[in-house]
């Protein structure tokens, strides 16, 4: 364990780093599944929902 007041530091800098870099890469990560599932969702739909849904403005 470290005992002096930089290192201590450190190790607070670098774990609020490592923190911020995995919520942002599990964003990716959700939006890259997000968008996935979608697709394959509007791949499998018909033609008088996707129809429908254009009409109502969502694409």
């Amino acid at each position: 364990m470290p005992d002096n007041l930089a290192a201590v530091l450190i190790v607070v800098v670098f774990a609020a780093l490592a923190f911020g870099l995995s919520r942002l890469l599990a964003r990716r990560r959700d939006g890259k599944r997000r968008s996935r599932d979608e697709a394959v969702q509007r791949a499998t739909e018909s033609r008088q929902v996707r129809r429908a849904r254009e009409r109502r403005g969502r694409d």
